[in-house]
């Protein structure tokens, strides 16, 4: 399926009440199954409106912003496509971070209103205080909380009539928020259209994926991520497949669990989740689940996890890579064709472009700077033109990815712009080596950085997680490398560490081992 295959949004369009529209004929069946209860189509489109309703009714006018802090569970698609259906926009965040992160984020958003859990109410009840706009309304799901007028998401609705119609928004304006990881400062509030997860689903979701009504979908990802959204709620609901959501972290006792009881047909994950399930004795047998296909995005997958999972479950995990600012994955695997180790082609509908230091393409096999052009690009950063004008650049959107294209049009990851090492002269990709290292027996995972030698140059240094049980040396995991790899690329010290520093979605901070090597904290 191609972008010119597809029939672009109307002029007017809201995604919300496309989404409603699409699934009005199976009231019935179950959209969203969380921890406690399941929500069917009909009961979700009326709690959606009800939702829309309460919040102009509230005082919270089209445009502005809500911030919605809340655990997975099924009043997270009701306030977020309620917000949308009423042409508010909802900044949806991480609900790991600390109040400080919140305060900020309220702020700069300049939200109105906080949509969150119970759970969570004590850090945002410590946000509000270091907040200097009026905050009018906290709806909270799931019990009561200690902040001042806070209402119970289902009371604030129970009142209110189902909106009849949506807000005559456009394909083009703002519709939700998402923020950056902040990873290399404060985090960037990220812009999205009406019209970008359309764009997703349908070039991803159904034309990558084939999803189908039939399937039910489960994601490792939070629906506060852009690949969470996606998987969980976009692609699922544009073709009436089912969503089972948890609040919970997805360690692998969890995550087993919600295989055998809902029987979801797909998942979604990351390599650093699959390393784990993997290595876990207690892994439920294939004759026990009913997964059909696996995705994986965050960080370029090991080939040898790919394998692994295969080999143990006949299935195919399907490595891609995405972005907050492309909203979900551009580049890909393809069910029945997998070529694990490389990160596929192209998803239909974009296009991709490799840099070099200067300013031309690349040639096939040499690293270049990644550049992606597609539909569902963000509009901006908010409040932020500078690093607006250099993600953004016209049609193309700067990844901060570096990427080799391979000879059978293949593409294969080498590591994040920042990340990438000149060692003798020559770039090595720290993923380059790391996926080396995990190949062994005995590594579960692996992080490389470089490292000033005492002539000031650069060489490779690895950090090392060991399997429960397995024990290897520093001279046994350099020799592996040097069997795989160039010789120069092998990691000239290793250290062994009981767990790598890692962001929420699991992508390895290096820049945090950088730090603690120079003795910062």
């Amino acid at each position: 399926m191609t972008i010119h295959e597809i029939t672009a949004p109307a002029a007017t369009f809201n995604f919300a009440e496309h989404l409603l529209r699409l699934n009005a004929e199976r009231p019935d069946k179950v959209a969203f199954i969380d921890d406690a209860r399941e929500m069917t189509f009909g009961e979700l489109d009326s709690a959606v409106k009800k939702m829309a309703s309460a919040l102009l009714y509230s005082g919270i006018r089209r445009e502005e912003r809500v911030l919605l802090l809340m655990h997975d569970c099924n009043d997270w698609p009701v306030a977020f496509l309620g917000a949308l259906y009423a042409g508010v926009v909802p900044v949806a965040v991480n609900t790991l971070l600390t109040a400080e992160d919140y305060a900020y984020m309220l702020m700069h958003s300049r939200s109105r209103a906080v949509l969150t859990s119970s759970a969570l109410v004590d850090v945002l009840s410590e946000a509000l205080s270091k907040v200097d706009h009026d905050v009018t309304q906290v709806v909270v799901s799931g019990g009561a909380g200690s902040i001042d007028g806070q209402i119970d998401l289902h009371e604030f609705i129970a009142s209110q009539r189902p909106a009849a119609e949506c807000a005559s928004t456009s394909a083009d304006d703002a519709a939700f928020w998402l923020y950056s990881s902040g990873s290399t400062g404060r985090p960037k509030g990220t812009v999205h259209t009406h019209a970008n997860p359309y764009w997703t689903a349908e070039l991803y979701g159904k034309g990558v994926l084939g999803l189908r009504e039939s399937d039910v979908c489960f994601s490792a990802a939070k629906l506060f991520f852009a690949y969470g959204l996606g998987n969980a709620l976009s692609f699922p609901m544009s073709v009436g497949a089912t969503t089972v959501l948890m609040a919970g972290r997805p360690t692998p006792t969890a995550v087993f669990d919600k295989w055998k009881d809902q029987r979801p047909t797909i998942f979604f994950g990351a390599p650093t989740g699959y390393a784990a399930m993997l290595a876990d004795p207690q892994k439920p047998s294939p004759d026990q689940i009913a997964l059909r296909l696996a995705s994986s995005a965050g960080e370029a997958l090991p080939s040898e996890l790919g394998e692994q999972f295969t080999r143990h479950y006949g299935v195919e995990i399907i490595d891609g890579i995405g972005s907050t600012e492309m909203l979900h994955i551009y580049l890909s695997n393809v069910p029945g064709s997998v070529h694990y180790g490389t990160t596929g082609s192209p998803v239909p509908g974009y296009e991709i472009r490799l840099v070099g230091d200067d300013g031309n393409a690349v040639a096939d096999g040499e690293p270049g700077d990644l550049y992606v052009k597609g539909p569902s690009a963000a509009l901006m950063y908010w409040n932020n033109r500078e690093k607006s004008r250099d993600t953004f650049q016209g049609v193309w959107t700067k990844s901060g990815d570096k990427y080799v294209h391979n000879e059978d049009g293949t593409y294969t990851y080498s590591g994040r712009t920042d990340d990438m090492l000149k060692v003798s002269g020559m770039y090595v990709s720290p993923f380059e080596v790391e996926a080396s290292l995990v190949k062994h027996q005995a590594v579960l995972e692996a992080a490389v950085i470089g490292k000033e030698d005492e002539s000031g140059l650069t060489k490779t240094k690895a950090f090392v997680v060991l399997k429960p049980g397995q024990v290897a040396t520093e001279a046994e995991l350099q020799a592996f490398v040097k069997d795989q790899l160039a010789p120069y690329k092998y990691p000239r010290t290793i250290e062994f560490i009981d767990a790598l520093p890692k962001t929420a979605t699991g992508k390895i901070q290096r820049f945090r081992l950088r730090q603690r090597e120079q003795g910062v904290e």
